[in-house]
């Protein structure tokens, strides 16, 4: 299409804007933006932007009446499964994995730069003793289940691991991997793709230039995930590889089980075809989105949804009766998501996001604004749970599987790399506690099994003598202080097998224990 044609239809859709600097262009940057917007399917994006505003319309009203609980016998939690059945749950997933019938799909098309940096999130450090990033403690995850998987069931199984980025992050994360050599993982079991981009709107529906060549685009939302299956030929990989069962979580959580056995096997058991991994609600009143159903049908509800009332309600066993808080961790069989792709897809709405968008001006000048001035269309992962036909929730502990990275630490919020690295420390050391190890501290004396801070009422508490006011601060000190204890994914997935390295033994922090094929060696005694 040349540039007269272009220019007509752009006037058609109310766009002729973007070719308002044309004339001071250079042949370079004209062919760039001509080549950009004939690549724009203006009618599909105009249409979208049209129904999203009017869909954003319509959804004023909140939505408790139409609001129920998932059944209790679809909402099954760790804490209430016996360890019988939470072996034969590991038993159903393993043979899978085995099988090679198991993949994970890792949602990774965000940038760093909430947390500060240029790059992509899982190539993020947060700071902990071995230096690892999320994408390799992921990837060491992956390699060691499937370990795991051999020695339990004879099986040598791999786990594919699919990696959806953006436009801004699939080369960096492809010469990632590269330069680390897959961290393990076999090449050919590492599949990165590229999810869909959209044009960004002004509030008035204007289609906004980023700069006088380029026009301001963003990445479709991680429900861009199912056209980007379909465009990608992505979903035609896995079931050329044999695969049925995905597991897809999102980039940022540093405690994530990637095709966790507990959670596959109970979705395998209730011949589940979609299902999400939830941890209770802390308070009414948190900032997440609940998994319910409403008007028959499954769906996350963000809280701004529900009305403090029905927020607060309770069941007769004192639990919060909408507790399921949403992480973004499903599972789906291919089979389901055959079925999305091939026609549910294209009935999913998009969701407004009211970001600041840097643009230019009349003039051309570059405004980067204080304050949102534009629109990215966005679908959301969890926006297919009502075409599911047996969905099932698995409820999880927080404080084993769930501590998102989104801020940097100079944000003073929460999430951050310090939240993060401190619930590993965590999680470690209650997995060495739980296989018999001790903490003690330069002293040899043993440190608090639940660190806490000791409130002292007044001076006269510590003012018997200096001795005994030592003695006090040294253990205020003690437990202030985070314990730092890394255990590598090489050597257990979640807390297996620790019994033989730490039992019996006493350990002073900082501890890491690595596997032998890792150089960092075992930091403590």
């Amino acid at each position: 299409m040349d540039v007269t044609q272009l220019e007509q239809k752009l006037k058609e859709h109310g766009q002729e804007h973007l070719l308002q600097f044309w004339p001071s262009l250079s042949e370079e940057e004209r062919s760039r933006l001509l080549h950009e917007l004939n690549d724009i399917n203006m009618p599909e994006v105009i249409e979208f932007f049209r129904h999203t505003i009017a869909s954003a319309n319509d959804e004023e009203e909140k939505l408790d009446e139409h609001l129920q609980p998932i059944p209790p016998e679809l909402h099954g939690a760790i804490t209430r499964t016996s360890p019988e059945l939470l072996r034969h749950y590991e038993h159903l997933a393993m043979e899978q994995i085995g099988q090679g019938r198991v993949a994970a799909l890792l949602l990774a098309g965000g940038q760093g730069t909430r947390l500060g940096v240029d790059y992509p999130k899982g190539m993020f450090n947060v700071g902990c003793p071995s230096g690892k990033t999320l994408y390799q403690l992921q990837a060491e995850r992956l390699v060691r289940l499937q370990q795991l998987t051999e020695e339990r069931t004879g099986l040598k199984g791999a786990i594919p691991w699919y990696i959806m980025t953006s436009e801004h992050t699939k080369e960096p994360t492809q010469e990632f991997f590269r330069r680390h050599d897959f961290f393990g993982l076999k090449e050919e079991n590492l599949v990165v793709f590229e999810q869909g981009m959209l044009p960004c709107f002004s509030l008035d529906g204007k289609i906004i230039l980023e700069t006088k060549s380029h026009v301001a685009k963003a990445p479709d939302g991680n429900g861009g995930l199912y056209r980007a299956l379909r465009d990608r030929r992505i979903l035609d990989d896995m079931e050329r590889r044999q695969i049925q069962y995905i597991h897809v979580y999102c980039v940022d959580n540093i405690l994530v089980k990637m095709a966790d056995p507990h959670f596959m096997g109970f979705c395998l058991s209730k011949g589940a075809d979609c299902a999400a991994k939830v941890v209770e609600k802390a308070f009414p009143t948190e900032a997440v989105g609940v998994v319910c159903k409403v008007h028959g049908h499954y769906q996350v509800v963000e809280y701004s949804e529900i009305t403090l009332p029905t927020a607060q309600k309770r069941n007769a066993d004192g639990r919060l009766t909408f507790s399921a808080g949403n992480i973004c961790n499903h599972f789906f069989t291919t089979q389901f998501l055959r079925k999305v792709i091939s026609g549910q897809e294209g009935m999913l709405q998009h969701h407004i996001a009211k970001k600041k968008i840097s643009h230019v001006d009349s003039t051309g000048k570059i405004c980067k604004p204080d304050k949102p001035n534009g629109i990215k269309m966005e679908k959301f992962v969890f926006d297919v749970f009502q075409f599911a036909k047996n969905f099932v929730v698995w409820e999880v502990l927080r404080e084993d599987e769930f501590s998102p990275l989104k801020n940097g630490d100079q944000s003073g919020d929460k999430d951050t790399p310090t939240t993060a690295r401190l619930a590993l420390y965590s999680l470690h050391q209650r997995q060495v506690l739980a296989a018999g190890g001790v903490f003690v501290d330069d002293e040899g004396i043993r440190l608090p099994l639940i660190p806490s801070t000791p409130t002292v009422a007044g001076p006269e508490a510590i003012s018997k003598n200096e001795t005994n006011n030592n003695e006090i601060q040294k253990t205020c000190s003690r437990r202030e202080e985070p314990l730092i204890c890394e255990i590598s994914p090489l050597v257990s997935y979640a807390g297996e097998g620790l019994e033989e390295l730490v039992k019996g033994k006493k350990f002073r922090p900082p501890l890491l224990l690595s596997s032998p094929s890792e150089s960092n060696g075992v930091i403590g005694n």
